[in-house]
Parts: structure tokens; C-alpha cells; sequence
């Protein structure tokens, strides 16, 4: 995919058959956010209201990211939002390794484009599909070859309240690195 301009890159994504998650979306979530971008932040999978407007993290975690990122000193639109998939596995179930590794090559093509000084892991799908590493309650805070900053996924935070002051913690860390 080299030689491949962003908007092109997610027409790509968009029009993409390369595995049975495109056969049940409704729209395909490439990303979003500027492009250079000093952060790039990376989920696990478009979820149902990501899937119904083609946006990354438009739903309940998504107002929570919205809200660590402000308390961060983050704006969304500083900052890059793509997943690993960018269908929505049936059900919301973790996308299988086979879907992380088609999809892989768009994902790589995103960090090579928008340029991220760093790269927000977030969540042990996005952790192991990029650095093959597991363990994101050991991990998190950490920043691995440089440039992956690796934290919690907001939906983790969701379902524990108490996470978000760490998951603030290392999204500020991105900011100043």
C-alpha cells in the first residue's frame, strides 16, 4: 500500500471483502482525526454505533474517551482514532486473529501516513495485534520500541470506574512525551 494517500487509503477500508466481517457491517470504520497527527489512538473494534455512522468511538465509550482526553488537555480533533478491525465483529465479540491480521496491512498503512509521534495502544487486542504483547494491567503506562504508549481500552474503563484516573494518567503521558 505504499505510494497511498490517506482518503484513498480509506476508500480501501470502506470497499474492503477481504473477510466475513464486511459481509455483516453497515459502514466500515476506517479512522478518524488529522493527518500528521502527534498521537494516534488505537482500539479493538468498531462497535454498533460506530458501525450505523462509520466513526471510531462515537458510542458510551467514546463519550468517556471524549472525557479523558479533555481532562488529559487532549482535544479529539488533535488527535488520531482508528481500531484493529475496522468492521464490527457480530455480537461485539473480540475480533479473531485471522480478521487482526487481514486488516493489519490498512492499519500499518494508517501509522505510516499520519505519522504519529505515539501510539496509543488501548486494550489488550490492539496491544497484542501490534507488539504481540499481553497484559495490559502490567503494561499500562508503559512505553514499549520507543513510540507505543500502552493503556486501557475506554470500555474497560466503563465497566471499572475506578481505572479512569490511571487511563487520564497515561493519556497525558502521550501528550508530553
Amino acid at each position: 500500500m505504499s505510494h497511498i494517500d490517506l482518503p484513498t487509503l480509506h476508500d480501501k477500508i470502506r470497499t474492503c471483502q477481504l473477510c466475513p466481517l464486511s459481509l455483516g457491517r453497515k459502514c466500515a470504520v476506517p479512522g478518524s482525526g488529522p493527518s500528521p497527527a502527534e498521537i494516534m489512538l488505537v482500539g479493538e473494534a468498531p462497535g454498533r454505533e460506530e458501525d450505523l455512522k462509520g466513526l471510531p468511538f462515537v458510542g458510551r465509550a467514546g463519550k468517556l474517551l471524549d472525557t479523558a482526553l479533555s481532562q488529559a488537555g487532549l482535544e479529539r480533533s488533535e488527535v488520531f482514532i482508528t481500531s484493529v478491525v475496522k468492521c464490527r465483529p457480530p455480537e461485539n465479540r473480540k475480533p479473531k486473529k485471522e480478521e487482526i491480521n487481514l486488516c493489519h496491512p490498512y492499519l500499518q498503512a494508517q501509522m505510516d501516513l499520519v505519522h504519529p509521534r505515539i501510539v496509543c495502544l488501548m486494550g489488550n487486542t490492539a496491544t497484542q495485534a501490534v507488539l504481540g504483547m499481553q497484559g495490559v494491567t502490567n503494561l499500562r503506562g508503559q512505553i514499549q520500541q520507543g513510540r507505543f504508549l500502552i493503556t486501557y481500552h475506554p470500555a474497560a474503563v466503563l465497566r471499572n470506574r475506578n481505572l479512569m484516573e490511571e487511563f487520564v494518567s497515561d493519556l497525558k503521558k502521550a501528550k508530553v512525551k
